[in-house]
């Protein structure tokens, strides 16, 4: 959604009689002045200026002043690693070495470094230290929680840019997620039923984008098919979640299932987004009359009013150029039922359902109402 400046900090300090407005703007202009993202620093300035001027509580000055510097430090070093598919694995750091899942985990890491995929980690050891031993330090990235106990890095990433470490779990939670284009956890404990439930909930609420959620665990292994089973009997039949919740997460037993799993995801899909009230799927091929003519009733449940259009890149999308080669499914979503939306992601993908291949694909596609 497009930024709205917060206009109650601008009031604040006009009715304060201090003229900082005018001040911030100044400092701000002559470091960013072309910037399209002078508003919302402008907005973060004033926002700790009252707290300074508030001055009510040391600790959460400290808190503020950590997490910014740690969000600040990550998005620095992250930039030089923009652009590349990344995969986020969670499990267990206790998993000793002679365990299968070791093993299985290091032939993740292999697998997903072959597909040219970078594989973030907690850094930690077992499952952590054997995905990125598998990966190299290449395709590898680290983010390490500062621990009384149970803190250091494994070897692969240990004293490397590659490393980033964190003070608080919100912030390298943040990351986990945000830098992820796929999910894989293994069997583990609290941190990983925690992470699993937490990424669970952020892409069924649509506070994060959709993405491959997989549970990996060996042939035969009952860790996950257990966690589904209390799932589908508690919260599914109690209807606390919806069945189609469900779809968000896939259990595999196969490092090969896993890594095919998370490319098929993106065989035409490439991401999403919203752009004002409507959302945007980015797409490498444009879809076929007939497919898009059959979604119109297989997936009106989505739209919250209106049907499925589909357009080349324009102008007027307000999107970085860089996306300006992909196609546009641009459609009312009602924002609920993300289940439903992974199952319209899946169809997309199916090369059936794509238009044939030619140069003139973009101009073919029947312009929509303009999206404002």
């Amino acid at each position: 959604m497009p930024y709205q400046p917060n206009d109650l900090l601008s009031r604040h300090f006009a009715e304060s009689g201090h003229d900082l407005i005018s001040k911030v703007e100044e400092q701000l202009n002559l470091v960013s002045a072309n910037s399209p993202n002078i508003p919302i620093y402008r907005d973060m300035i004033l926002t700790v200026l009252r707290m300074a001027q508030e001055d009510h509580n040391r600790w959460n000055a400290k808190i503020t002043l950590q997490a910014l510097r740690e969000l600040e430090q990550a998005f620095r070093v992250l930039e030089q690693f923009k652009g590349r598919r990344k995969v986020t694995v969670f499990g267990s750091a206790r998993t000793p070495t002679e365990h299968p899942l070791y093993a299985m985990a290091r032939e993740l890491g292999a697998a997903l470094a072959r597909s040219d995929m970078m594989v973030i980690t907690g850094a930690g050891g077992g499952i952590m230290a054997a995905a990125h031993e598998g990966a190299g330090l290449a395709h590898s990235l680290g983010f390490n929680i500062t621990l009384p106990f149970e803190q250091h890095a494994n070897p692969t990433v240990d004293g490397t840019t590659n490393l980033l470490p964190f003070h608080f779990f919100f912030t390298r939670k943040l990351f986990f997620v945000k830098e992820a284009d796929a999910l894989v956890l293994c069997p583990g404990g609290f941190g990983t039923l925690d992470e699993a439930l937490e990424v669970l909930t952020l892409i069924q609420t649509g506070k994060s984008p959709l993405v491959p959620v997989v549970l990996l665990d060996v042939p035969g292994g009952k860790f996950w098919q257990g966690a589904l089973d209390f799932i589908q009997q508690q919260l599914e039949e109690n209807r606390y979640i919806l069945p189609t919740d469900m779809k968000l997460v896939t259990l595999l037993h196969s490092v090969d299932e896993a890594v095919a799993h998370i490319n098929q995801f993106y065989g035409n899909f490439h991401s999403s987004r919203w752009l004002k009230h409507q959302f945007l799927i980015r797409m490498h091929h444009a879809l076929s009359d007939q497919a898009i003519e059959h979604m119109q009733t297989a997936f009106a449940d989505l739209c919250l009013s209106g049907h499925f259009h589909q357009h080349a890149y324009s102008d007027e999308d307000h999107e970085e150029a860089q996306y300006s080669h992909l196609v546009r499914l641009v459609f009312n979503f009602t924002a609920r039922n993300h289940g439903r939306l992974r199952e319209l992601v899946d169809y997309i993908n199916l090369p059936e359902n794509w238009a044939q291949s030619s140069p003139q694909v973009h101009q073919r596609i029947r312009e929509p109402s303009k999206v404002t």
